[in-house]
């Protein structure tokens, strides 16, 4: 029997990008996958798609932002499956502006509403039940919440209050039989980046990646799927990043500089 069988498993963002590829990676797991996201249509093709290779799907359209629908979207996993062993907490928006440049300042509410505190009350509707299974918590974070990056002031900063978050709640909930696991992936190909707010706090409408050198949503699901089965507590995703995080530790101005670069060409 695989992992997840029988597993009920939330995922918020589900409709496209990373959540979407997550619930069809571990749909043939025969998992039980309740997909929220705020596009009802989108949500319910992921869904079929999701049955299709032998999942239970259910959609549930839910905005992270207002607490009510978080409580409502956990009690819709509990009456229509009897629990919930896995909360993704995956969804997010972004962010692609210098600092001096930006002319909307409730862009930076906005990212903290969606990336951390959707996060949060998400998590704190969906306790009881994990605390029940002793279940798993998954926070897809960023690259970016581990490092700053240039570009990326408002979105590195809720994705490091969203790291922070989850390291303490993970051992608070220690003798709770509940793991935490903080993914961190580096750029992926996804709707995330079209959809990134401007300087004038509109949607970019395109990518300023170079999308064929990036990791498609497909294989960082992969990857957050075999660290989700270890429980591991953090999933650094490339190289790059996890060489990153202990040449910072001696050579700090050398990560600045390639996180610049990284920034401006896009890879």
């Amino acid at each position: 029997m695989a992992t997840y069988t029988g597993k009920t498993i939330v995922v918020t963002g589900a409709s496209s990008g990373i959540g979407r590829a997550l619930c069809l990676a571990l749909a043939p797991q025969r998992a039980r996958l309740v997909l929220s996201g705020r596009d009802e249509a989108r949500l319910e093709q992921a869904a079929e798609a999701c049955r299709a290779l032998g999942a239970e799907a259910l959609a549930v359209r839910a905005d992270v932002t207002v607490p009510a629908q978080c409580r409502l979207l956990v009690a819709r996993a509990v009456e229509r499956f009897g629990g919930v062993d896995v909360l993704v907490n995956n969804a997010g928006i972004g962010m692609i502006a210098l600092f001096d440049e930006v002319q909307d300042l409730s862009v930076f509410e906005s990212l903290m509403r969606v990336n951390y505190l959707g996060a949060v009350y998400a998590t704190w509707h969906a306790l009881p039940e994990l605390k029940r299974s002793r279940g798993q918590i998954v926070a897809v974070a960023s690259l970016a919440g581990l490092t700053g990056v240039p570009y990326r002031t408002g979105y590195s900063a809720s994705k490091h209050a969203m790291i922070g978050f989850f390291d303490s709640l993970r051992i608070e909930l220690r003798s709770a039989g509940v793991s935490v696991t903080v993914v961190a992936p580096d750029f992926v190909l996804s709707q995330i980046q079209k959809r990134a707010f401007g300087p004038d706090g509109r949607p970019l409408g395109r990518s300023p990646l170079q999308e064929d050198k990036i990791m498609t949503a497909e294989a960082c699901a992969a990857q957050i799927v075999r660290a989700m089965e270890k429980r591991r507590r953090l999933m650094v995703g490339s190289l790059r990043g996890r060489l990153g995080r202990w040449v910072r530790l001696v050579a700090p101005g050398l990560i600045d500089r390639v996180a610049l670069r990284a920034a401006r060409e896009g890879k």
